[in-house]
């Protein structure tokens, strides 16, 4: 499976966002989706999984238009969304919160995803009949990937996953999606650890000022001066 966007445009209200946006996502790929601040990493995930309608552009999943679909069918044909801030169910167990994740896009399958699951996460296991909102932040994050998991995706979109993580869990949960990549799923990360996303991807995308002003193999672009200097202070 393929995620392809060509010439994405989209916005809020008046204040357009992204211009001409064009990136590609393979099945069993990472590719990092790299830039400052208001760069419009945030708004191209949200655009691709349908909480932002695009202005103009396409967005293609193996081929298929995705612009007049629902989020909720978009989720369906394949494609994951773990947005940032988690927004996981608090009063509900992280069982239950998993649950959740398989039973409008995988029934049948809980069983197998649970056990999905607790193999990349064996924290969660640890933890399965705890509230969600008294895990760790780590832990949350790692219920949140673990949930947009459970729908069985092909393509999977990672907003800031380690946002107010320690570097050791951060880079644990950075890993733990590489392990999701090399199982068959494309990733698109969104992260603000622009050292380790470049450790981690093949591919890398730099969003400035919702354009893409750099792509390539994430080696290559590690060692580009504009992007040391920009990102990795060097």
């Amino acid at each position: 499976m393929r995620l392809k966007v060509e010439g994405l445009e989209a916005g809020y209200g008046k204040a357009q966002v992204l211009f001409g946006v064009d990136l590609e996502v393979g099945e069993g790929e990472m590719v990092a989706l790299l830039g400052a601040n208001g760069a419009g990493k945030t708004t191209t995930l949200r655009a691709l999984s349908g909480l932002v309608r695009p202005w103009r552009g396409q967005l293609l999943l193996d081929g298929l238009d995705l612009r007049p679909l629902s989020p909720a069918r978009r989720a369906r044909l394949g494609l994951g969304h773990v947005p940032e801030g988690r927004q996981l169910f608090p009063l509900m167990t992280v069982e239950e919160n998993l649950r959740l994740g398989a039973a409008f896009l995988a029934p049948g399958r809980e069983k197998e995803g649970l056990e999905r699951a607790y193999a990349l996460f064996p924290r969660l296991g640890e933890r399965w009949g705890q509230l969600a909102g008294t895990l760790s932040g780590g832990e949350q994050q790692m219920l949140a990937i673990a949930r947009a998991l459970m729908g069985f995706p092909r393509i999977l979109l990672v907003d800031e996953p380690s946002l107010g993580l320690s570097p050791r869990l951060a880079e644990e949960v950075l890993l733990a999606l590489v392990q999701v990549a090399r199982e068959g799923t494309g990733v698109l990360l969104v992260e603000q650890n622009v050292a380790l996303s470049l450790e981690v991807a093949g591919r890398a995308y730099v969003l400035e000022g919702g354009r893409v002003v750099l792509e390539g193999p994430a080696p290559l672009l590690r060692e580009d001066p504009r992007v040391r200097e920009a990102y990795l202070s060097l």
